[in-house]
């Protein structure tokens, strides 16, 4: 028989072991919290009952470092050339079991460079998707302070679109949150996590438990998710042309461009297939010195692209001439034509009479 057993066969011919723990371990627990077990003994000798024997052990909850950022968008990002404040939307949530402070960066992963710029984050405190006027007052951020366990925020990544973008380009931008200790102090940015090396230790350890995103490596203590803008521009073309109509002395037939003769000014302005709707398409022609605007004729807006069946806008207001008020005191010639959809052309038409 071993000694052990044989211990307790002599101190009780009936034993009960009752074990209590105080809070339970669970997932969530907070690091640094104590978790005391306590365990005692009832026991009898000679049929009468003695004095429980307790014992009890702490031990001290680590830290459990897990960040995750979801783009929340549906799909691409609709922008167009020249665009400023171009919004993605993301959410960055703390499981961690701490609160912790988590420091932000942007990074282009595709797309050209030189057609994007100016990055900055902002917290949607709303969680609309939209960057409104007090979330712009309140300025961009680079981390975010003091953030709880399992608390979820809402921030903005913003870039301005530049002109040079063309229709279908994509800029793929990866938001990244590291997972930084508290500072304690509000505005400061703690420092950056790491994992604890060796044993366990009896004070707060670090475990790094943040799966792998979409540019960092798992237990790495940082997590990042991506976003695309997807530029849909028009794809405008303008061409103008000149028929004669008249001249004083063919009239209408075989008519010449001499002097005394109509000619017909033709505007069109066309978008391309599959190319986003161009909108407040506004045409501005300065006429060569030599001729002289017709107003009898007037202006015709929203033309097909042959020049015809369109309307006159000088008395709707959607045309007007103005002489000698161009750059170099030509006369000219304005008109606003309907938005462009996509395959569509629309033309502005005007006849003037050669010199």
């Amino acid at each position: 028989m071993r000694p052990s057993t044989q211990w307790l066969g002599t101190v009780s011919a009936v034993a009960l072991i009752v074990m209590s723990s105080t809070p339970a371990m669970a997932v969530g627990t907070n690091a640094g919290d104590s978790i005391t077990n306590n365990v005692s003994v009832a026991y009898q000798v000679g049929g009468v009952d003695q004095t429980e024997e307790t014992a009890s052990d702490t031990f001290t909850v680590d830290r459990r470092v897990d960040v995750v950022v979801d783009f929340t968008g549906t799909g691409n990002t609709s922008v167009s050339p020249g665009e400023e404040n171009a919004v993605l939307a993301f959410e960055v949530t703390n499981l961690s079991n701490d609160t912790i402070d988590l420091d932000l960066t942007t990074a282009l992963n595709s797309g050209t460079a030189g057609n994007i710029a100016n990055f900055e984050i902002y917290i949607d405190a709303d969680n609309d998707g939209v960057l409104d006027a007090a979330e712009l007052t309140a300025g961009p951020v680079t981390f975010l302070d003091e953030v709880v366990e399992d608390a979820t925020v809402a921030v903005l990544v913003v870039a301005d679109i530049g002109l040079g973008a063309t229709d279908g380009n994509t800029f793929d931008v990866v938001l990244t949150a590291d997972a930084h200790a508290a500072s304690g102090t509000a505005g400061s940015l703690g420092a950056e996590l790491t994992a604890t090396p060796g044993v366990n230790t009896s004070g707060v350890d670090t475990v790094l438990a943040d799966g792998a995103g979409t540019t960092d490596s798992a237990n790495q203590g940082d997590f990042s998710d991506l976003g695309t803008y997807e530029v849909a521009a028009a794809a405008v073309t303008v061409a103008k042309t000149s028929a004669i109509i008249s001249d004083p002395v063919n009239n209408t037939t075989n008519p010449k461009a001499i002097p005394g003769a109509i000619i017909e000014y033709c505007i069109t302005v066309a978008n391309g297939s599959g190319a986003a709707t161009a909108t407040s398409v506004n045409v501005n022609d300065l006429l060569p010195g030599d001729v002289t605007f017709l107003p009898a004729f007037g202006i015709f807006v929203d033309g097909d692209a042959a020049c015809a069946n369109g309307t006159n806008g000088v008395p709707g207001g959607d045309a007007s001439f103005s002489g000698g008020s161009g750059p170099s005191g030509e006369d000219e010639v304005s008109g606003t034509l309907s938005d462009i959809a996509a395959g569509q052309t629309r033309s502005l038409y005007f006849r003037v009479e050669i010199d």
